[in-house]
């Protein structure tokens, strides 16, 4: 199979406006799908071993599940993705007010944010390999945010059977901006995926309290439940988490200070020996597992996602940065360009690629 793109609709919005789907293709039969609403991934079928493909992200058959149900499947999150204390911030001494649409705290850039707009999208080739790049213009004051904010995102599937996202943005006022992707990954494509094995690059994470926003504490995983600095299984200790809601929703810290691209993670689902592997040039990644799926969403080919169905690995910089002056700061100024990648590397075990010994830590 040669590398490939196509598009087709993939529905209407309630005003009429299309939905378009592209489809990414590359010789070794992965498949990778997006439409133009959130600039969303809604398929990513990836071989095992045997060359046997699977969807490995959660989404929808139909565009009215992402209008209305959606819990952020596969989506480009921003202006900025994470939680914002109190849905207020100051910059340069003028404050600005943004919707509280996660108890009292502001979520994933508001109530309409980039997961629910629509993206101008064009196929493109990127070193021969098979892209599709996205662009957004957030006019000033869109949800809050000040400045007109140019975004641009690229999908490319290479032939190695990697899924990059490059973001790049620029503004004409100070903004903050953090984005990110959020795909809910199940290496299986199995019920739940607590038996999936994971190891993150991170020695450290940001505590947060009661509404799930950081404390300002960077605190060091040793001795805790948060510590995946050695492969161990999603479920294997989230039963001692306090206080939390049902599993784990933390940044982490990668552990990298130095190297412009880091690895971030490693996941094996253990039916199919699918390794996920991300590499990123963002500080922390937000390490999310399924904990508030409750079966009453109906998802592709009927299939009902239940709590831990997948789970999700932002990469980004912390949460809440624009009050906490010891983050990585998330301010973007005229002039400047924000730009960063991600890397979704695909392996499987039985190649000799990624073996158990392999990973880090084990």
């Amino acid at each position: 199979m040669k590398p490939s793109n196509s598009s087709a609709e993939f529905g209407k919005l309630p005003d009429g406006t299309a939905v378009h789907q592209f489809t990414l293709t590359n010789k070794e039969g992965m498949v990778a799908r997006f439409i133009t609403f959130g600039a969303t991934l809604t398929e990513l079928w990836v071989p095992d071993a045997q060359g046997k493909t699977a969807d490995v992200v959660l989404g929808f058959d139909n565009l009215t599940g992402y209008l209305e149900q959606s819990p952020y499947f596969g989506a480009i999150i921003g202006r900025v993705a994470n939680r914002i204390r109190a849905g207020r911030f100051t910059l340069d001494g003028h404050s600005y007010t943004l919707a509280t649409n996660n108890g009292p705290n502001s979520l994933h850039g508001g109530i309409k944010g980039f997961d629910k707009v629509i993206w101008k999208a064009e196929p493109i080739t990127v070193k021969g390999a098979a892209a599709l790049q996205f662009t957004y213009r957030s006019p000033d004051g869109e949800e809050g945010y000040p400045g007109n904010l140019v975004v641009k995102v690229i999908y490319t599937l290479t032939e190695d059977n990697t899924l990059t996202i490059d973001y790049e943005a620029r503004t004409d006022r100070p903004t903050p901006i953090n984005l990110t992707n959020h795909s809910y990954w199940n290496l299986d494509a199995s019920p739940s995926i607590l038996d999936h094995e994971l190891m993150l690059a991170a020695d450290h994470f940001t505590p947060v309290d009661a509404t799930l926003i950081p404390t300002g504490a960077i605190t060091s995983v040793q001795g805790t439940p948060m510590d995946f600095t050695k492969p161990a299984t999603i479920g294997s200790r989230i039963h001692q988490l306090q206080g939390e809601p049902g599993g784990y929703d933390h940044n982490y810290v990668l552990a990298d200070k130095t190297s412009p691209m880091k690895l971030a993670a490693r996941a094996r689902g253990p039916q199919s020996g699918r390794i996920l592997e991300i590499w990123t040039k963002q500080p922390g990644v937000q390490f999310y597992s399924g904990n508030f799926l409750d079966g009453s969403i109906t998802g592709k080919h009927g299939r009902v996602y239940q709590k831990h169905a997948a789970f999700c690995l932002e990469t980004q910089h912390f949460p809440d940065s624009v009050h906490h002056p010891n983050f990585p700061s998330t301010i973007l100024r005229p002039g400047e360009v924000f730009g960063s990648s991600t890397v979704h590397k695909f392996l499987h075990i039985e190649k000799g690629v990624g073996r158990r010994e392999d990973l880090p830590g084990a």
